[in-house]
């Protein structure tokens, strides 16, 4: 991929881009916000690490949304986030009024590209993206899952001394309090995980899961997450820059899967050049189906507020 535009240069954009440049996954990176000079700041600074991490991705601001032109994939990250206490649902009405600006940029100056959504709460401003476009879901997703399954593969590592690189995790629903961690099919090394944790320890770390992005607010206290959100991003771009087919649990449009449809929702999902290609549905337990559906009702809440608004 030749370019990649990202909105919103705050922490989680600013990483995001340091991510993309180190490791060369395209040959330019353009930052855009309307917070004057700052994008020029950020790219600048990061453009400054070169030498130290060798590589030569072309890295520039912007504060015009034409500087887009030309992306294959435009990533936003631009919004408010939450502060202590807030849930993501909490920015919602503010978050959509940024976004919605953005996507008709998206539309006017780079028609071709796909959508990597960010900003919170990110499974319904993944669903605005897809209906305020009109483009094939193919076209249109968002970053959770990876990030909450990271967050769960750590987790398990913290508690089992295992290496992180040998610990397979998923993570489906809204990215939110009733997100689903399924650690039937958590593994270490192709073991599964209840060979190693009791299931006390599995209950743990699936709440603490769920709480992951709060916990590091409340101990950040100033900022949300932005490191681990940023390398979240820089491997769902990496899969589709490079056509890798890889199994990601993403933010996907459901057009029947899980039995539902006119919503977005984490589900594993191929990831290719197209963006999302495939959505792949798991034969879920009953309770898993329970904790799925009250998941699915939280998010299409916040999506009947967005049609109640617009109607």
């Amino acid at each position: 991929m030749k370019k990649v535009a990202i909105v919103g240069a705050g922490r989680v954009g600013e990483t995001t881009a340091q991510f993309l440049a180190e490791q060369e996954i395209c040959q330019e990176v353009v930052l855009i916000d309307i917070r004057e000079d700052a994008p020029q700041g950020v790219a600048l600074d990061i453009l400054q690490t070169s030498p130290f991490f060798r590589f030569d991705t072309r890295v520039v601001g912007s504060n015009d949304p034409a500087a887009m032109a030309g992306a294959g994939l435009v990533v936003i990250t631009a919004g408010v986030p939450r502060k202590p206490g807030m849930s993501r649902s909490d920015v919602l009405e503010t978050n959509v009024a940024i976004i919605d600006g953005i996507l008709d940029d998206v539309m006017r100056h780079a028609p071709d590209a796909r959508i990597l959504m960010v900003t919170n709460p990110v499974d319904v401003l993944t669903w605005r993206a897809w209906q305020r476009t009109g483009w094939p879901r193919e076209r249109v997703f968002g970053q959770a899952g990876v990030l909450d399954a990271s967050r769960m593969a750590t987790f398990i590592a913290m508690a089992t001394g295992f290496s992180t690189r040998d610990i397979t995790t998923i993570v489906l629903g809204g990215h939110g309090d009733s997100m689903v961690p399924l650690p039937r099919f958590c593994t270490v090394n192709g073991v599964p995980v209840s060979h190693f944790l009791d299931q006390s320890q599995i209950r743990d770390i699936i709440q603490r899961t769920r709480d992951g992005g709060a916990e590091i607010l409340a101990l950040r206290k100033n900022s949300s997450a932005y490191d681990a959100p940023g390398a979240s991003v820089a491997a769902m771009v990496d899969a589709i820059a490079h056509d890798r087919r890889r199994l990601l649990p993403c933010v996907a449009i459901l057009d029947g899967e899980y039995g539902l449809t006119d919503i977005a929702m984490g589900v594993p999902c191929v990831l290719d050049h197209r963006g999302v290609s495939r959505v792949v549905e798991l034969e879920l337990t009953e309770e898993e189906r329970g904790w799925f559906a009250e998941s699915a009702a939280a998010v299409a809440a916040d999506i009947g507020r967005l049609k109640a608004g617009s109607g």
